[in-house]
């Protein structure tokens, strides 16, 4: 392990839409940015994941919350993929819970 974070994410701004039903349960995604510098004491932010179109198009990110590292043992290594991920569906809020 490299780092420990704390984090809070604004529930209510969380697109009803990019909720995803997968075989074990409802899911989100989003991105975590970790700052090498720190506004009002935390240097980490969270951000609805975007797909390489909204990307592409420039569309802003949306905010949902920040945090702060509170542990880290001075390195973080990039994550390797070990296998294709698995698919998943969305539906309606109403059919994830």
């Amino acid at each position: 392990m490299a780092a420990i974070i704390s984090a809070s994410i604004d529930v209510s701004k969380l697109p009803k839409e990019k909720f995803v039903k997968g075989k074990k349960g409802v899911w989100y995604n989003f991105t975590i940015s970790v700052n090498d510098d720190s506004k009002y004491g935390n240097n980490v932010s969270l951000t609805d994941s975007q797909t390489k179109e909204e990307r592409e198009a420039g569309k802003p990110k949306d905010y949902l919350g920040n945090g702060k590292v509170i542990w880290t043992n001075g390195s973080i290594t990039k994550a390797e993929a070990d296998a294709q991920p698995v698919a998943t569906t969305a539906g309606s809020v109403e059919d994830l819970f």
